[in-house]
């Protein structure tokens, strides 16, 4: 009789959703619970839903081993575009959001050629375009704030899904939020059975039963915890749809497909890669389009949500984009790193600005326990994969 075989959850790709939640609490105690409350967790939704757009895109040039330091800029050129063709030319919204796209898709093509057929390494492309963008940027606007925008724009930011709200305690309750955390629900379990039937059938090590269990009751408690905190406010804001269905389609595209397994081939090794028949050229050139149209998506997000378009904008995304990667688990060298690690690396980002804000600190003692983070994150990363090597 064969010995069933058991091996150990990954701690790594797990630990980033504990080390969330100990963030997460940590700053509940400084702030008194402040950070608990369900206005505070629209607020981390909307604040960061930006950050998560620019995190997916990102991971997709972190894992060919770069990075795009252009983002930000994007961002801005894209939101000033949308304030300009509506405030000032009164053009219809989905016009004006047709162009912020296009003008993202041309910037990212831009970079993706120098980098992709002319061999100019990513960074310095990349720090080209964040100059241009951002001179471009005040270029366009003068150094002045366009705005308002009209509701039906700032409703991509700042809106919410219909609601069905019933009274509950001192509040009320709804009913649609707490419909999607069932569903929700329902998919991580029998997604976790598929799991374990798939492995017992093809005979691969199962996790322990007891790691299953803790496991899906910290990601159970994680979806009813967020979810009824919207429940109790105003539902479901719009960006969370929009953050949702991107997250789908990257995910899918980075597992399933031929082009997202060209990615991490390229990341692992890029000899490797063309000599295996990858065209990198293409690689490279599609991965940064595509964070282009991502940067739009999110300077369209970000200007709703400020209902305005302003000089400013976007200063930093990059390094928020960036970090979100590295602290989700993305390999420092390229061709390791999932989606959901950028994601729930976004979000850690995210916590710990809104905790840091909260708790009363100035925003340069932020930048110090950003950079601390970062530095710890991509250590560990570095650390561990010298310890295998020996």
């Amino acid at each position: 009789m064969n010995k069933k075989k058991v091996v150990n959850l990954d701690m790594k790709q797990y630990g980033m959703f504990l080390a969330l939640i100990v963030i997460y609490v940590v700053f509940a105690i400084m702030t008194g619970g402040k950070n608990l409350s369900p206005a505070n967790i629209n607020n981390l939704i909307m604040q960061n839903g930006y950050v998560v757009i620019l995190a997916v895109g990102m991971l997709l040039c972190v894992l060919t081993g770069n990075v795009d330091l252009g983002v930000g800029s994007v961002v801005a050129v894209t939101g000033a575009t949308v304030g300009i063709m509506i405030v000032d030319y009164g053009m219809n919204m989905w016009i004006a959001i047709l162009a912020a796209l296009t003008i993202g898709l041309c910037l990212g093509m831009f970079a993706g050629f120098f980098i992709a057929y002319l061999s100019i390494p990513p960074f310095v492309v990349t720090l080209a375009t964040m100059l241009m963008g951002r001179g471009l940027t005040y270029t366009l606007l003068q150094a002045q704030t366009k705005g308002p925008l009209p509701e039906e724009y700032v409703y991509i930011g700042a809106g919410f899904l219909p609601t069905v709200k019933i009274p509950f305690g001192d509040g009320t309750l709804d009913l649609v939020s707490i419909g999607v955390a069932v569903v929700v629900s329902i998919i991580l379990i029998l997604s976790e059975i598929k799991g374990i039937a798939t492995k017992k059938k093809y005979d691969f090590p199962l996790n322990p039963m007891w790691q299953i269990i803790v496991k899906d009751a910290v990601l159970l408690f994680i979806v009813w915890f967020f979810f009824y905190k919207l429940a109790r406010w105003n539902g479901l804001p719009f960006v969370l749809v929009i953050m949702v269905v991107l997250v789908g389609i990257y995910v899918f595209i980075t597992t399933r497909t031929v082009a997202g397994r060209q990615i991490y081939a390229l990341g692992g090794n890029a000899k490797a890669a063309r000599l295996s028949g990858i065209d990198t050229r293409k690689v490279f050139f599609w991965v940064y389009t595509n964070m282009g149209v991502l940067s739009a998506i999110a300077g369209i997000v970000l200007s709703a949500r400020n209902a305005s378009s302003t000089p400013k904008a976007g200063d930093g995304f990059e390094m928020d984009a960036i970090a979100s990667c590295y602290i989700g688990g993305a390999a420092v060298a390229g061709g390791a790193g999932t989606i959901t690690g950028a994601v729930v690396g976004a979000f850690i980002m995210g916590i710990l600005n809104n905790g840091m804000s909260l708790y009363g600190w100035s925003t340069d003692i932020q930048r110090i326990v950003k950079g601390a983070v970062l530095l710890g994150a991509v250590t560990v990363d570095i650390l561990s994969k010298r310890k295998k090597g020996n």
